[in-house]
């Protein structure tokens, strides 16, 4: 038995895990992948959260993050904007940042069951029995944190409506300024690259399926789709790629999510995910993490969770935080992926004042 069960050990739950074990609680966080591993991620993150990170002593100076101060933007026929992002951010690999957070959670005391699969989650008279590799655990609260889509998203909402869309990552040795994101535009796709620790970028794409569709593999919609970006063309010729394969995530759902399902608590990805608009899924993910873990504590501390209690304000928390800025980011979203609407988006974020308010709009505020 356990106080909490965190299921999914990426950044959400790795954060949950770690502030609900310091405070006492008897934590278990079960990952389906052994650490360390690489995760389709935009792997750039706002310093919105930079403050958190180093008063809980969880930003990872010794990983040298690289920092981040400004956002680059092309066409699909390669028009570009370049604007200064007013709060900045820092690059670094999940496989590095995942790594340095399990580290964490095991020093703060958390039960971390690596290589394990959960299989099927149940609620009955205020307990959870979960199962996972064929061994049964209960706890008291369930954290669902287990990323973009699992086979526990049965019966949610968004699993009914099949996304269309599909996501690519590399790590490259190229010559590009290290202090720039950039999003390069393509027919019906965006490529976020930026650098992260050890003069490594990460290159993540999002990708229409009909793309691949068309054109039978990964490598030959490249070579045929992206590549008509002339920055593409130059990244894709003038880099070193330095996986074996890409990493590949298929049917990546920007629709909304229900926050509570069956009384698991959703975090991260798993509670809702934003476009990936300057990679800020990862800054959502830390902050969710803390506003969901401070009201566990607090219910904690009154000698009961509350479930009901606990749902209703962390729905309430989540949408004070969250809603217009997942909103924002699925609304600006239209703006990229087509000749024509990569081109205005271009031109809006050419007239500073607009294209400063824009990429407001996808970070939120320090705490």
């Amino acid at each position: 038995m356990y106080d909490i069960i965190v299921i999914g050990g990426g950044i959400a739950g790795l954060v949950n895990s770690i502030l609900l074990s310091r405070k006492g609680l008897n934590v278990a966080l079960f990952e389906k992948k052994t650490y360390p591993f690489h995760r389709v991620c935009g792997e750039y993150i706002s310093n919105e959260v930079k403050p958190f990170l180093i008063r809980n002593d969880l930003f990872p100076i010794e990983l040298q993050p690289t920092p981040i101060s400004k956002f680059k933007l092309t066409s699909v026929n390669g028009k570009q904007a370049h604007l200064p992002l007013a709060m900045g951010g820092f690059g670094i690999s999940r496989y590095a940042f995942d790594e340095f957070l399990f580290q964490q959670a095991q020093s703060a005391g958390v039960a971390v069951f690596q290589n394990s699969n959960v299989s099927e989650i149940q609620y009955q008279e205020g307990i959870f029995n979960i199962s996972a590799n064929r061994k049964s655990y209960q706890s008291k609260l369930v954290i669902g944190s287990y990323g973009k889509r699992s086979s526990l998203d049965r019966g949610r909402n968004f699993m009914q409506r099949k996304s269309p869309y599909l996501g690519v990552k590399y790590h490259i040795k190229t010559d590009l300024p290290a202090d720039e994101i950039a999003l390069h535009n393509f027919r019906n796709g965006y490529c976020g690259i930026s650098q992260i620790e050890n003069q490594t970028f990460n290159l993540c794409y999002l990708s229409h399926r009909d793309n691949l569709k068309k054109h039978k593999t990964i490598e030959d919609m490249e070579a045929t789709v992206l590549q008509e970006n002339p920055f593409l063309n130059d990244i894709w010729n003038h880099s070193e790629f330095l996986f074996d394969k890409p990493e590949v995530i298929n049917e990546i759902s920007f629709e909304k999510k229900e926050l509570v399902k069956d009384h698991v608590l959703m975090c991260g990805d798993t509670a809702g995910m934003i476009t990936p608009l300057c990679g800020n899924g990862m800054a959502i993910a830390i902050r969710s993490a803390k506003i969901l873990s401070s009201l566990i504590i607090d219910n904690w501390n009154k000698g009961d969770f509350g479930q009901r209690h606990l749902e209703q304000s962390y729905q309430r928390e989540w949408n004070k935080n969250f809603a217009s800025r997942l909103w924002a980011g699925r609304t600006i979203q239209h703006l990229f992926g087509s000749r024509w609407a990569s081109n205005f988006g271009v031109r809006l974020a050419n007239f500073q004042p607009l294209g400063r308010s824009i990429v407001r709009l996808t970070h939120g505020k320090s705490f």
